[in-house]
């Protein structure tokens, strides 16, 4: 929006660019330019002045996204380096995530996805999983040149290399397919939500994708160009040099590796309670999960996680009637008022609507675009700390340098104390943001987060309810402001021509309807001509013969024979009650209640609201209430969730089973997904996040996060039981348990490694700040806190499952066939 301003500063003019199907920043920009150039040809005194700029917001949200990709990209290389503590090996997986995310953005351009902070949240989200593939194939060629070292077998190590390669590789595979596959509710998600989260869910799948072909492409090659051992390599011996270690190095054993060393002495003793204890750490994982379901119920529900768009757009509305004096002497006051604010940049109100077609404001409704400063020179409020109620003073001063007592501003307290402020009766107020407020109005004409849409055949009786809603709707906690539209209640002159005094004076009904049109309305008689400009003649008694009923009645009408008859002697002018604007919907006739609500969740005020409203207000025969705003939409998206997301869950089933080719892995691997909602869950109570569509898409992001590393838990302890049970050692309940114990002990620094580097490439974003952040912490929150539990799950809920299933399923019935096994003697 531009306002163009005189000498004084008084808006004297103003425009609104919209752009359609071109890249926003190149459009505003462009623009920019073009009223540089434009400003220097204005007359003296006369300036162009920009009110509202989208571009700031497009720019801030990507460098938001930007500089989290940047610390995702140190942090998950810096992981590798120190768990994989071998350089070379490090190189593969760390040069593999630029690699992917570069190729990515070909498939991007090709289907026309543009770079926005979901485009880049999607790879933000998926940089941790994205190396889980390479990672355990570096990890597999390790264990398999250990084995190399010590078997005395003639060998060429590049051969070592490519079993491994082969070993892991398609389990891999499948894993970031089935995290690539798990993102396809997403794409069913419709209108506005379908058109957020779905450049999200195009990049974080094309990177996955990329990356799983990477894995069974690029890695193997890497392998063999970088890792080039010796079976002197694995020695402990002092490094001949810096070439040396950044060429060759030194792969480490288990035993003698740094990292796995701390790893094995600490989760040891875990596994082996959890195998000796399976049934009582199993019922202990059953009860963590009943314990989280009343936890999920008191989380409450929105539709949208909250995008601060730096601006905010404060749209009273009064009752109608309101003059244009007195609109534009209240908009003056407001905009007074809230320029006293230091977070305030600029300050732009309008008022009435615009003679367009697409403006349908009243006179009554107020859009006050307020740009704010930056964050960082917001003021800082008083917070209650733990220490606030009890400590003495002589404590203060130190505890007040590890917790101050006051905080950075947020939004939410800034429009808290805007809406104290400005109390202005009979204006009550709405507070959105421009963006938000723009999408919503489009698509159910509501311009607050939540409204009630009354209908049936007769405006009066609307209205009626619509009043009666209001005190209703009051009464409910977290109700901020609630507006009902007054539809027969606009304000009209009507002015009745009668017929017979205007044919005693010789006059038709025309003749007096023309002076009424041209004396009262005004009419263009002419146009001037300067150069090359014209400029319409409009002709109308002034302002003061024309202000009130009493001036009217003396407007003078010409008669035929010269005389000059008053108005009020030719027709009734009186005020009259009428529908200012009248809406239909669904073929029958709508009023509006507009809902202001603040601290509380979407869901959890409309069910309040709604069960508050059926219990009062009875309905005339005819009339229904329906419920808008954003609570529709959320209430479509979810609809569409308990459809798909099971759909999704079947085929993440099926791709289990392919690759595993056995029902009981699938369903050992699936049992991720209720663990790691112990964590999801805790983790949005703990940061009192709602339940919303962002939510929703980092818990499926979690649901094939989880398939990923449960697939490669149980590839390990495969590993170590067909070992074993090849070599002729799966004789007994101890010879399970010691394969067991390997393939999870043994192996722990990889699975560490591997949830590592996701959880770290997800820690940025939860700490991130600036435009666009709250977005995708809501979707990176429940990432976190599912894999931490999910972790802990698999790593000691696995092996004690495993144990039941191999023993009762496998082991014990072979023992049983073979005579003199002495099974009684093998039970555990």
């Amino acid at each position: 929006g531009i306002a163009e301003l005189d000498g004084r500063g008084q808006v004297v003019g103003g425009i609104v660019i919209m752009r359609v199907g071109e890249n926003a920043l190149r459009v505003i920009d462009a623009v920019k330019a073009k009223l540089r150039e434009v400003e220097r040809s204005l007359p003296a005194g006369v300036r162009i002045v920009t009110t509202y700029d989208r571009s700031e917001l497009i720019r801030r949200s990507i460098a938001t996204l930007q500089a989290t990709l940047l610390e995702e990209l140190a942090i998950v290389s810096l992981v590798i380096l120190i768990f994989l503590w071998h350089i070379p090996s490090a190189v593969i997986p760390i040069v593999s995530i630029p690699i992917a995310v570069i190729i990515s953005f070909v498939p991007m351009l090709w289907s026309g996805v543009t770079s926005n902070i979901m485009s880049l949240g999607g790879i933000a989200i998926a940089i941790g999983a994205m190396v889980d593939a390479a990672i355990v194939v570096v990890e597999q060629t390790h264990k398999k040149l250990e084995r190399w070292e010590t078997d005395g077998r003639p060998r060429n190590y590049q051969e070592v290399i490519l079993e491994a390669a082969q070993e892991v590789g398609p389990p891999s595979f499948f894993a970031l397919l089935v995290i690539a596959v798990s993102f396809l509710p997403i794409f069913t998600l419709e209108a506005q939500e379908g058109r957020l989260f779905r450049p999200l869910a195009f990049t974080k799948n094309f990177s996955m994708a990329i990356a799983a072909v990477l894995a069974i492409t690029l890695i193997p090659v890497l392998l063999l160009l970088l890792i080039r051992q010796r079976r002197f390599a694995f020695r402990p011996k002092p490094l001949a040099g810096l070439a040396n270690a950044l060429l060759v190095g030194t792969i480490h054993r288990e035993e003698n590796h740094p990292i796995s060393r701390i790893l094995i002495a600490a989760y040891h003793p875990v596994a082996e309670f959890a195998v000796r204890f399976r049934w009582l750490v199993i019922a202990g994982a059953i009860a963590a999960v009943a314990l989280t379901v009343p936890v999920y119920f008191r989380l409450g529900s929105e539709f949208m996680p909250p995008l601060h768009e730096g601006s905010i757009l404060y749209m009273p509305t009064a009752l109608p009637g309101l003059s244009v004096t007195e609109a534009g002497r209240l908009l003056q006051i407001q905009d007074q008022l809230l320029r006293e604010f230091p977070e305030v940049e600029t300050v732009f109100g309008t008022v009435g609507r615009a003679n367009t077609a697409t403006d349908n404001s009243p006179m009554g409704m107020v859009n006050t675009t307020i740009v704010l400063k930056p964050e960082h020179e917001w003021r800082r409020v008083r917070a209650t700390r733990w220490y606030s109620g009890w400590a003495p003073g002589f404590l203060r001063p130190a505890l007040e340098k590890l917790w101050p007592e006051t905080r950075p501003m947020r939004f939410e307290d800034l429009v808290a104390e805007m809406d104290q402020k400005l109390q202005i009766p009979g204006f009550p107020n709405v507070w959105t943001m421009p963006i938000r407020n723009r999408i919503d109005m489009l698509t159910t004409g509501i311009k607050t987060p939540v409204g009630i849409k009354i209908s049936g055949p007769d405006l009066e009786t609307i209205q009626r309810l619509g009043k009666q809603l209001e005190p209703i709707v009051s009464r409910v906690p977290g109700t901020r402001s609630v507006y009902a539209e007054r539809v027969a209640q606009g304000y009209f002159i009507d002015i009745e021509v009668d017929r017979a005094q205007a044919a005693r004076y010789g006059l038709t009904v025309g003749d007096v309807e023309e002076v009424i049109q041209t004396a009262i309305g005004g009419r263009n008689i002419t146009q001037t001509i300067e150069g090359r400009e014209r400029y319409p003649v409009n002709v109308r008694y002034p302002r003061e013969l024309r202000d009130d009923l009493d001036q009217l009645r003396r407007t003078l009408v010409p008669t035929p024979g010269g005389a000059q008859v008053p108005l009020g002697q030719l027709a009734a002018i009186r005020f009259a009650l009428g529908p200012s604007m009248i809406r239909d919907e669904a073929g029958l006739l709508t009023g509006y209640v507009y809902i202001d609500m603040d601290g509380r969740d979407l869901g959890s005020y409309v069910r309040d609201l709604q069960e508050t409203v059926a219990a009062a207000l009875p309905l005339p025969p005819g009339y229904t209430l329906s419920w808008t705003g954003q609570y529709e939409f959320q209430q479509r998206a979810e609809a569409r969730l308990r459809v798909v997301v099971p759909l999704t869950l079947f085929v993440v089933l099926l791709l289990l089973y392919l690759n595993t080719r056995s029902f009981a892995k699938t369903a050992i691997i699936l049992l991720a997904v209720p663990f790691s909602a112990v964590g999801a869950i805790w983790l949005l109570y703990l940061l009192e996040y709602n339940m919303s569509i962002g939510v929703w898409v980092g818990l499926i992001a979690l649901l094939g996060v989880d398939a990923e590393t449960g697939v490669f838990m149980l590839l390990y302890l495969d590993l170590a039981y067909e070992e074993r049970r090849r070599s002729g050692r799966m004789q007994s309940w101890m010879d399970l348990r010691e394969a067991i114990l390997h393939g999870a002990v043994q192996r722990v620094r990889p699975k560490v490694m591997t949830v590592a580097v996701m959880l770290m490439g997800l820690l940025p974003i939860l700490w991130s700040t600036g435009a666009g952040a709250d977005v995708m912490k809501r979707i990176a929150a429940p990432m976190v806190g599912g894999i931490v539990t999910s972790f802990v799950m698999e790593l000691v809920v696995y092996p004690a499952i495993y144990a039941i299933w191999k023993w009762n399923g496998e082991v014990k019935p072979s023992l049983r066939t073979s005579p003199g096994s002495g099974i009684e003697r093998s039970l555990p």
